[in-house]
């Protein structure tokens, strides 16, 4: 007969050997459809992880778009007959897209980021590498107190000069703001005649001018008073939530690249994998997210109606023949407002036009293949005007319903501002981040 420490001791035996089973059993269901780390070489080819578990929470701000096929193109007649976006069956990829237009803070920081960088530059706050290279030093960058008078007389060359500045006040230079991107062209390095080229003649090196043209405001728009936006809409608190405008296309995709510079940095600072490009959508990308799902119907809604059952209009537009505050909106309101469509994007009919980064072409819907279709072309400053048009979509605030159907194409140049036209990002992230 077992003495009471003998049971005791039998149960403790029992129990860690049920519990050593279970972890055993938990382990191996866990498992399943994961990587595993690499083995002991025993000969056999068994794979190599890259940089370990993958692990990059949702992109913030954005909503995914997920894969699936549409009719691209008008959902109802071309009214224009101008045969510029004849309806086709398409297949997309699935992306993420920010649920909003970009919106006037969100760009700040952007010029914010680059005002420090270019201050820091003339400041000579650098880290200095063994191999030479240097980058900015940001712990110092952070420091600068720029309305410090001593700070202000280091950085003179940023200021604007004694003979520009009203009733004495010392100010930016916005014109120094300038962003120095660097892109791969893969479009270019895939050609076959290019195979043997070094990689550095497809690198697309820029620098960008990055300030809102505020002054959009009164040059769109003759004999009309619009004095207070051109003076407040970016530099107001009460317009931080509000799209940005009056930035061109050009400046669109140098945020897109320091965006993308951004995440990696901090990524490549934890130790983690760098992630895709920030981008702008495609023309395809942004219809077949526009639509959410639906795929014939003319506004991101549904439609055929620009009002609700209950005489609401459903977008910030051009209603009538001109009652423009009817909407709720004058001029601009919140990138988040309205109703999102079914996949939770805000505004993608008026409010501001959208730019993407499709080159305008009437008759791209004729050749483009039907699986992501794509047509771009890098334009230089010595090209054409039509080579440098791009295709806008959305409408905004100052347009007829006609432009905010999903299926409506216009152009603007590539390095023209509006005070209409703003731009929303997308990324594409592997199907891990997707889950």
């Amino acid at each position: 007969m077992l003495t009471k420490p003998q049971i005791q001791m039998k149960s403790n035996l029992l129990q860690f050997a049920a519990t050593l089973a279970l972890l055993v059993f938990m382990s191996s269901c866990g498992n399943i459809g994961k990587s595993k780390k690499t083995p002991i070489s025993d000969g056999q080819v068994k794979g190599t992880e890259i940089g370990g578990k993958y692990i990059f929470p949702r992109p913030y701000g954005m909503v995914y778009i997920p894969a699936g096929t549409f009719h691209m193109g008008p959902s109802d007649e071309d009214i224009s007959s101008s045969f510029t976006s004849r309806n086709k069956q398409v297949s997309m990829n699935d992306f993420w897209m920010d649920a909003t237009e970009i919106t006037n803070n969100e760009y700040r920081q952007f010029v914010y980021w680059v005002r420090d960088s270019v201050a820091a530059s003339v400041l000579n706050y650098k880290k200095q590498f063994p191999d030479g290279s240097s980058s900015i030093d940001w712990v110092k960058a952070k420091t600068i107190k720029w309305n410090d008078p001593k700070m202000q007389e280091q950085l003179s060359a940023l200021i604007i000069t004694p003979d520009n500045r009203i009733n004495g006040k010392k100010e930016l230079d916005v014109r120094k703001l300038l962003y120095k991107s660097e892109v791969f062209d893969l479009r270019e390095a895939a050609k076959r005649e290019n195979a043997n080229q070094p990689r550095g003649n497809f690198i697309l090196r820029d620098s960008t001018a990055i300030y809102p043209d505020t002054l959009v405001w009164i040059r769109d728009f003759s004999y009309s008073y619009n004095e207070p936006y051109a003076k407040k809409y970016f530099s107001h608190p009460a317009y931080g939530n509000y799209p940005v405008v009056g930035v061109n296309w050009k400046q669109a995709s140098a945020f897109c690249a320091w965006r993308t510079h951004y995440l990696n940095s901090f990524l490549e600072s934890k130790g983690r994998i760098q992630e895709s490009d920030f981008r702008l959508p495609t023309e395809a990308q942004w219809e077949y997210a526009a639509r959410g799902g639906r795929s014939q119907v003319p506004y991101p809604w549904g439609g055929p109606y620009l009002r609700n059952k209950k005489g609401c209009l459903l977008a910030n537009f051009k209603p009538g023949r001109g009652n423009y505050p009817e909407d709720g909106g004058l001029y601009t309101v919140r990138a988040d407002a309205y109703w999102p469509n079914d996949f939770g994007l805000y505004n993608m009919a008026g409010n501001v036009a959208e730019w993407t980064s499709s080159l305008y072409y009437e008759g791209a819907y004729n050749f483009q293949h039907d699986m992501n279709p794509d047509i771009r072309y890098n334009a230089l400053e010595s090209d054409p005007p039509r080579m440098k048009r791009k295709v806008v979509r959305g409408g905004s605030w100052k347009d007829i319903g006609y432009f905010l159907q999903n299926g409506t194409r216009t152009y603007e140049y590539q390095d023209t501002a509006k005070s209409y036209i703003g731009f929303r990002c997308v990324i594409d992230l592997p199907p891990m981040a997707k889950k």
